[in-house]
């Protein structure tokens, strides 16, 4: 059984380019009419100009697929209900939004303007949170979505200059996770990709041949599965040069040490205790952790 994605219409934002194209050419290739969105800026996101977008439209339908070219910014709201309108007017619904769109403006955190770190989340975080919102009412309605956000692996555990770009990578994961439960009753799966890829935004940190091994062409299984009707839910994937793992956010068992006065002496010294990761687990929500906190606190009552 081939993943396909015939009649599906699939939205990629920062499609013009590296990774978001790969994920565009893909999806029109297996089936998918896909609107192609990029701002067409710089890496930092400075500039703007449609034609990116277009030329991998044109690649697209030289194929034989369909597909639309936009130059919104995820940073404007109303431009990327625009977006979603272009695409819903064209092909009557939307199946699949993958929020790949960003930027870089790496410093270390001490010589890092405030305003390069207010960019970057805003690009990152609040235009993949534009583009959910825009595309909800259209997937409650036809009772199916399918959305992946791209993390980085910066996010999930930390880079040398890229405390901007870390915060607002990781802050997709919390969105996803509650995306994916809001989501779960109208068949909307929430999903994020940690991609390991040579494109514009990483082609000054690895070396030649690393680069050949890192092509962005092997991060894309990862984004199909994740946006095919098949997808899991709140499932953080990494890939990269062939490579698939997933990510968890766990809690470990931990210890009851209760309200007394020397709690923290008690908490200092058992410490490694509660770091212990045997028997950790994945809570469902995050009503699983005070549910657990609970119910040790009425356990050492009793």
């Amino acid at each position: 059984m081939g993943i396909d994605f015939q009649g599906r219409v699939a939205i990629v934002t920062g499609a013009g380019g590296g990774l978001g194209r790969q994920h565009a050419l893909a999806l029109a290739k297996r089936g998918a009419k896909v609107l192609v969105n990029d701002l067409g800026g710089a890496v930092d996101g400075s500039g703007g100009t449609v034609t990116a977008a277009q030329a991998v439209v044109d690649e697209i339908r030289a194929a034989g697929g369909e597909a639309l070219a936009n130059g919104a910014s995820v940073t404007d709201f109303a431009a990327v209900e625009a977006m979603v309108q272009q695409a819903i007017d064209a092909w009557g619904r939307v199946d699949i939004l993958v929020n790949n769109a960003g930027i870089l403006r790496d410093k270390s955190f001490a010589k890092m303007d405030m305003a390069d770190f207010r960019l970057v989340v805003d690009v990152h975080l609040m235009g993949a949170a534009h583009c959910c919102k825009a595309v909800w009412p259209h997937m409650v309605a036809q009772q199916y979505g399918r959305i992946v956000m791209t993390t980085s692996s910066t996010g999930l555990y930390g880079n040398f200059g890229q405390a901007n770009y870390g915060a607002a990578k990781l802050a997709q994961v919390g969105l996803m996770q509650t995306l994916s439960i809001e989501g779960a009753k109208n068949n909307i799966r929430v999903n994020a990709l940690a991609p390991t890829a040579a494109t514009r935004m990483t082609e000054d940190l690895f070396p030649k041949d690393m680069l050949d091994a890192l092509r962005p062409e092997s991060v894309v299984p990862a984004m199909l599965v994740l946006a095919h009707e098949s997808a899991p839910t709140r499932t953080v994937l990494c890939a990269g040069g062939g490579s698939f793992e997933a990510a968890h956010i766990t809690l470990t068992q931990g210890i009851h040490l209760g309200t007394g006065a020397d709690v923290p002496e008690q908490l200092a010294a058992r410490l490694a205790e509660v770091t212990e990761r045997a028997g950790e687990q994945v809570p469902q929500s995050g009503a699983a952790q005070g549910t657990s906190e609970i119910g040790k606190a009425m356990a050492a009552r009793a």
